[in-house]
């Protein structure tokens, strides 16, 4: 008996990708000036914005497209 595999097509909304690929653009300068702040002024506040910045950084770089 021969299986077929299901594709399920959970596409995202035109809207969520028109902001995700702002954001995609942005998020590089961003993540520059937010590590340049940090090293001038470093609280806690901009280690952590930095933390997130580069951890979204990463995964728009590695997101298939």
């Amino acid at each position: 008996m021969r299986r077929y595999k299901r594709t399920y097509n959970f596409a995202t909304p035109s809207w969520l990708r028109n902001i995700q690929s702002v954001l995609y653009d942005f998020i590089i300068p961003l993540t520059v000036f937010q590590a340049i702040r940090t090293l001038l002024i470093p609280t806690f506040l901009d280690l952590i914005l930095l933390v997130v910045f580069i951890a979204l950084t990463i995964r728009t770089h590695f997101q298939q497209p």
